[in-house]
């Protein structure tokens, strides 16, 4: 008998959980499993990607924060799927979607926390704890995530830890003056660059500062800043303010960012927090060494001095002095991007992952059965 796993999210953009859910709900073992994915909010373009899979898509359709017609839409899809196990992820989808489980009688229910959340009031871990009582596993990519919602009151044994998932690279880089030509900007000698939404999370402010400090060190560079977001106008402003004009260049959001990324010479990631960053096991698998923010889940991948450098959240000088050295030194910064590339292969990859999934899912199942 093939077991029916149903995944719930908010949406289906571009984003990091999204990315990893639909690696997962695309992957798993077609005589083992049937895959559904339900859609709380509004659909993206992971869509096509999971219907070409040949994975059910379902689309809620829910308006704003509270829409009680959602959750009971909700409750009726589920009903009508009858799933043997939900998976839900991020907060919206883990609210909605556990409650709904639970009140359409699916016999296993997995929650998926993705990133420490600091943004998160009272009543959001008010809301965790009590939907915990009807929750058999939470899953998430990183023990820096066990370890917050520890302090929350969620305890550590709530909890199965398996890391994201990147897909190895398989077409040639492309050069630096081909990336160059793409975003239809002046050539370079070197570039950094840092990729993702546009928000505080990301701590782009103090990568702005650093890459003046690093044009004038070295001059011959540039940061490329590639995505969009809502503190985009903000984050132009303070560039222009600060003079960085020249040497921090935003070229928004682009849907060949991957094959883009294979042209940077160096990734920055200056996260305030993450739970696991897409972005870094990207680059890994490209053969990029990163210099990243020091912080849980970027110490979860990056691996100072072999495959990338970790500096002190705040210490701009060490970012710019640390990365100066890698574009100064050809030699050492292919030999750290081949080392990120290996530990990508051998510690990320998509058949260890979906397998880790696959065997929770079954265990979890087989033992509501026993009972």
């Amino acid at each position: 008998m093939r077991l029916k796993i149903c995944q719930i999210i908010p949406t289906l953009v571009q984003g990091g959980a999204e990315k990893q859910m639909s690696l997962l709900a695309a992957n798993l073992d077609r005589e083992k499993f049937e895959s559904h994915v339900i859609v709380l909010t509004y659909s993206g373009p992971l869509e096509d990607e999971l219907r070409s899979q040949g994975v059910n898509v379902h689309i809620v359709g829910k308006r704003g924060k509270l829409d009680p017609t959602a959750l009971s839409r909700l409750i009726r899809k589920l009903r009508e799927i009858k799933p043997h196990l939900v998976h839900t992820w991020l907060f919206a989808a883990n609210s909605y979607g556990r409650f709904a489980a639970r009140r359409a009688g699916v016999p296993v229910i997995i929650a998926g926390e993705r990133c420490v959340d600091p943004w998160k009031q009272w009543w959001h871990f008010a809301i965790d704890r009590k939907l915990l009582k009807i929750t058999d596993r939470i899953v998430t990519n990183s023990n820096a995530v066990v370890d917050f919602y520890g302090r929350q009151g969620l305890a550590s044994s709530h909890f199965k830890v398996i890391p994201n998932t990147v897909i190895p690279n398989t077409q040639p880089r492309i050069t630096r003056e081909e990336l160059f030509q793409r975003l239809k900007l002046p050539p370079r000698g070197k570039v950094v660059g840092a990729v993702g939404r546009l928000w505080k999370q990301k701590g782009y402010r103090d990568l702005i500062w650093s890459s003046e400090l690093l044009r004038v060190a070295y001059q011959d560079v540039c940061l490329v800043i590639m995505g969009d977001g809502p503190e985009r106008e903000k984050l132009l402003e303070y560039r222009d303010h600060t003079g960085a004009s020249d040497a921090a260049r935003f070229v928004g959001h682009r849907n060949d960012a991957a094959e883009l990324m294979s042209g940077f010479d160096v990734l920055w990631n200056g996260s305030l927090y993450e739970g696991q960053s897409n972005t870094i096991l990207e680059a890994m698998s490209l053969g990029i060494p990163t210099v990243a923010s020091d912080i849980p889940g970027n110490r979860d991948l990056v691996v100072h001095g072999e495959t990338g450098y970790l500096f002190p959240l705040g210490d701009l000088d060490a970012l710019t002095r640390l990365t100066n050295a890698l574009l100064l030194d050809d030699a050492k910064r292919k030999q750290l991007g081949q080392q990120a590339a290996r530990r990508a292969e051998e510690q990320f990859s998509l058949n260890a992952t979906v397998r880790a999934h696959e065997t929770l899912y079954s265990n979890l199942v087989a033992q509501k059965t026993k009972h």
